[in-house]
């Protein structure tokens, strides 16, 4: 009986795992991590203390994961057809446990919100609602529901920015750095070739559930070469964001690597516009975003310590 029990227990463990969508969870840390080190140090030049840096952190990622559980409650028509096997299709956890779920990781994220900034709660009521149209109405509305979804994620590293260096809008500070806006940028015009890279790997349920997605609507190679654009035009702000928050040689050698490999991986998407081929840029985006920025947080370490310790290197 005790095995039976720990048995389910694991099985629903997993579950609710499964629906923070882990393969995408080195991205979804370390994109608050670097936005939260490039706050303070493109103000200070320093690094941040290390409570608020792992709370503001961990409280970016439940805020992303909390959408994609509240996300995956409007989709499960649609999964049941494309992928039947996750948690809510597959009834491993039902819709009203998912909602509470995302609940909780929302209220999570609020609280920590509010402790670190009220600006930073703004900017996380704004990204979450914007999630909710996009979820409940624009999806299956309009082909161009991707808009919403990139200006949501947008604004997330916005408000890790704000938790870290407030721009004095609610609190006294500065005003909001050109990098917020910058990487605020990249995030959300790059989120426009994922959710379309998304799209084109469901088209069969999409078109199924009649949800009138870019790649349903102007089919996948249309769809394949606004990815590519998206991608070259995140790729330049990368570059950007290096130029106006002072970063070093170890960023750009990333960015420029890393950039030229994904613009390489979109061409071929456009070479070979199928819905497997869609699914492999989703998550080779996904790679790109956690490379980048594990780059930009190395970079900031050992640019700050050197900083404050002249001699640390030699």
């Amino acid at each position: 009986m005790n095995a039976f029990t720990n048995t389910k227990s694991s099985g629903r463990f997993k579950a609710y795992w499964e629906l923070l969508r882990p393969p995408l969870a080195p991205m979804d840390i370390a994109l608050p991590g670097a936005t939260a080190l490039l706050a303070v140090y493109a103000a200070t030049g320093g690094l941040p203390a290390i409570f608020p840096f792992a709370i503001a952190t961990l409280g970016a990622y439940v805020a992303i994961t909390s959408s994609y559980v509240f996300n995956d409650c409007c989709d499960i028509d649609v999964d049941a057809v494309g992928m039947p096997d996750r948690p809510l299709p597959s009834s491993q956890v039902s819709r009203t446990s998912a909602l509470a779920y995302s609940g909780l990781l929302f209220v999570i994220a609020a609280l920590i919100a509010l402790y670190l900034n009220p600006e930073s709660l703004v900017a996380l009521i704004t990204a979450t609602l914007i999630m909710a149209v996009y979820s409940k109405w624009a999806k299956r509305s309009t082909p161009f529901s991707w808009a919403f979804v990139g200006l949501a994620y947008g604004v997330v590293p916005i408000g890790v920015w704000l938790a870290m260096a407030p721009a004095g809008i609610l609190k006294a500070g500065p005003g909001l750095h050109e990098g917020a806006l910058i990487l605020g940028a990249m995030i959300c015009i790059t989120d426009w070739g994922f959710t379309n890279c998304d799209a084109s790997r469901d088209v069969e349920g999409d078109r199924k559930e009649g949800i009138p997605t870019f790649p349903v609507t102007y089919g996948i190679p249309k769809t394949s070469k606004l990815v590519a654009a998206t991608w070259v035009f995140g790729v330049a702000l990368s570059l950007a964001l290096g130029l106006a928050t002072g970063l070093g040689p170890i960023y750009f050698a990333a960015a420029i690597a890393a950039g030229v490999w994904m613009i390489a991986q979109t061409i071929n998407f456009i070479r070979n516009p199928t819905a497997e081929r869609g699914n492999g840029i989703f998550y080779q985006g996904a790679n790109y975003r956690a490379v980048l920025f594990a780059a930009l947080i190395i970079d900031v370490l050992l640019r700050a310590t050197v900083a404050v310790y002249p001699g640390a290197f030699g």
